[in-house]
């Protein structure tokens, strides 16, 4: 668990890190990863359909590459297939280990194995890849990979809609302390957009109703909780960038705030369909 906002040191990568990072895959380009490598963020999730970054994520890692976390998103389905796709992407990256290879949606497009899991550590045994991880929605599963697997890092769905790793991930991760990257901070834009029939008491101060919930809120949201090492960004160019970033300057969420949205995010959790405010 981290202490600080703003940063963390991620378990078996060994390495500090600024507590948001990048998905490349959403509209960012290599310019994008360039200009925040330029303010401190240095966690970059690569996979081999994330062409518009990959330029980019090769040129801030040759410049130090100690100093930054490529995290491979990759289907796995064989053994063969993980070392396929790590050399493949060492050579794209023209790198000689990645950080992470992260099992991309354990249990629909990857799976567990014991072949599977022979690759990953023989990769590690190699020096070719720092850390086994996943990203995974079964968070009961999850819970019981963070107590006892080979797995070092959990990709989670977490945010103010969706907050159930709290009950089902979060307490299991005393065991091994594996790493905690959490995505969809905005719930995939519907914490962001308003919806029509939502009660929610007035915002923390405020005489009026509440205010629309900003991406900043969802972020600091997602940070304030000790548990996670660092959330993804998945701006689509860079003015979504540069206001996800500043999210980080404002700190944590006073209780009250904290509070206000996740009463927010259960209200919106209840509605089987959301009718946007036009």
């Amino acid at each position: 668990m981290t202490s600080d906002f703003t940063h963390a040191h991620l378990p078996v990568v060994d390495k500090p890190v600024l507590r948001m990072g990048l998905a490349g895959n959403f509209g960012a380009d290599s310019d994008d990863v360039r200009w925040a490598a330029e303010r401190g963020m240095n966690y970059w999730v690569y996979g081999v359909s994330f062409k518009n970054v990959t330029e980019g994520i090769r040129d801030v890692i040759h410049k130090d590459r100690e100093a930054h976390v490529v995290a491979m998103l990759g289907m796995a389905m064989a053994g063969w297939q993980v070392r396929r796709s790590v050399e493949g992407a060492l050579r794209k990256l023209r790198t000689d280990y990645l950080d992470v290879f992260k099992l991309g949606w354990l249990g629909v497009t990857s799976r567990e194995s014991a072949g599977i899991y022979e690759a990953l550590l023989k990769l590690k045994a190699e020096g070719k890849l720092r850390a086994i991880g996943t990203s995974i929605h079964d968070r009961p599963r999850a819970g019981r990979l963070a107590e006892d697997s080979p797995i070092d890092l959990l990709m989670i769905r977490y945010n103010a809609k969706h907050p159930g790793a709290e009950r089902d991930i979060f307490p299991h991760l005393a065991a091994r302390n594996p790493a905690v990257v959490a995505y969809t901070a905005l719930a995939w834009g519907q914490l962001v957009r308003p919806v029509k029939g939502i009660e929610v008491p007035p915002w923390p101060g405020a005489e009026a109703g509440p205010p629309p919930l900003t991406p900043a809120l969802c972020y600091r949201f997602v940070l304030s909780n000790s548990a996670v090492h660092v959330v993804l960004s998945g701006p689509k160019d860079r003015a979504q960038l540069e206001e996800n970033m500043r999210a980080l300057e404002q700190g944590p969420l006073p209780e009250e705030e904290l509070a206000w949205v996740r009463t927010y995010g259960a209200e919106l959790h209840k509605k089987r369909k959301l009718d946007y405010v036009r």
